[in-house]
């Protein structure tokens, strides 16, 4: 079921005794939460009426008796429990402890209790690639759950979508362009693109017309994302594409030496991801956290993007002439941007 699909059903006003929520978008996970409750619960209702559990530290079976319990105070609750993977076990005892569990969701569904909805959260895994085995595992367990809503990530044009509507309901004016850069800048996550809008909405007021001026001097990582477009039209062998973006953080006042810096630590990555054979944005977010290194998505995604466009032997190159370029910028009174355009026109030669 998707979060549209849902809104549907729950406008009917029937709802199932346990929902689950399955996949990794935390916005549009939290919204469709938040109108659960504002369709089950009254404001006067949430204090007594609704309760929160962590899977993680909570059985299942303790969350399902909470939700057999009765109260005089809250004739409708809502009996919300996060980490819902974590009810599937592990270890040698799993099987018979997935079984108990298991049958313990089958007997509550069989007799729920009347005026309690529970809700259940899974957000940790994607939907393909190294998790997806993790994810089917989840939909067979609560295979019985009647309402199973599925949250994947933004893809870019259901973002682009979702910052049509954000910016309209702030009364925003976007154009095409701007939507582009704004979801390119952001990776499609939708939490920062309500984030961003939200700052830019406070900066430009109401009927405010968002730029691409406005874009690179508040968006976060907006300058990053100009980085990362040097570093695949270096990738495509487009020196006059490369020359432009240099050309575009010169006028944004970007400390070149400090972006010479993310060049290097971009390649770097790169290398390293192509010796261990990391070839997906999961597979480098695991490894970053096997070693203690935070990782997000989004950088993940452009490690993988730019592991793909070069070889090794190009990315050793890239480094030595990073190399070179540095200790130019090091010297007496060095002219920066001819440093860098001279380092552009040696990597895309």
């Amino acid at each position: 079921m998707t979060p549209a699909q849902f809104r549907s059903k729950l406008a009917a006003g029937k709802l199932p005794p346990v929902i689950l929520f399955l996949g990794p978008d935390s916005w549009e996970r939290e919204r469709c939460r938040r109108e659960l409750l504002d369709a089950v619960l009254g404001p006067e209702d949430r204090e007594s009426g609704l309760s929160r559990h962590d899977l993680d530290s909570t059985a299942l079976a303790e969350v399902l008796d909470d939700a057999r319990a009765l109260s005089l105070f809250a004739p409708v609750r809502v009996i919300h429990a996060v980490g819902a993977e974590a009810a599937l076990p592990r270890g040698r005892a799993g099987k018979d402890e997935e079984s108990a569990s298991f049958q313990s969701l089958d007997e509550y569904l069989k007799r729920p209790t009347e005026g309690a909805t529970v809700l259940l959260e899974s957000g940790r895994y994607e939907f393909d690639n190294d998790d997806k085995a993790k994810v089917d595992r989840i939909r067979k367990f609560y295979s019985g759950v009647p309402w199973v809503v599925e949250f994947p990530r933004f893809t870019d044009v259901a973002a682009q979508a979702l910052v049509r509507e954000l910016a309209a309901a702030r009364g925003l004016r976007i154009q095409a362009a701007q939507v582009e850069l704004l979801v390119e800048t952001l990776n499609a996550d939708a939490s920062r693109i309500d984030g961003e809008l939200e700052k830019l909405a406070l900066f430009l007021g109401p009927n405010g017309t968002v730029t691409a001026e406005h874009i690179d001097a508040l968006v976060t990582d907006a300058k990053a994302t100009t980085i990362f477009r040097l570093v695949a039209a270096i990738g495509a062998g487009n020196r006059t594409e490369a020359l432009g973006f240099l050309d575009t953080l010169i006028r944004q006042n970007e400390y070149l030496p400090l972006a010479l810096t993310f060049l290097s630590a971009q390649f770097r990555m790169a290398l390293a991801a192509r010796e261990l054979n990391l070839r997906t944005s999961q597979q480098i977010q695991s490894h970053c956290q096997k070693i203690g290194m935070m990782m997000w998505r989004s950088r993940a995604d452009q490690i993988v993007d730019t592991a793909t466009r070069f070889s090794p032997q190009r990315l050793r190159r890239a480094l030595r002439l990073i190399a070179y370029a540095d200790r130019a910028l090091r010297d007496a009174r060095p002219d920066d941007r001819i440093v860098m355009e001279n380092f552009v026109l040696r990597l895309t030669a």
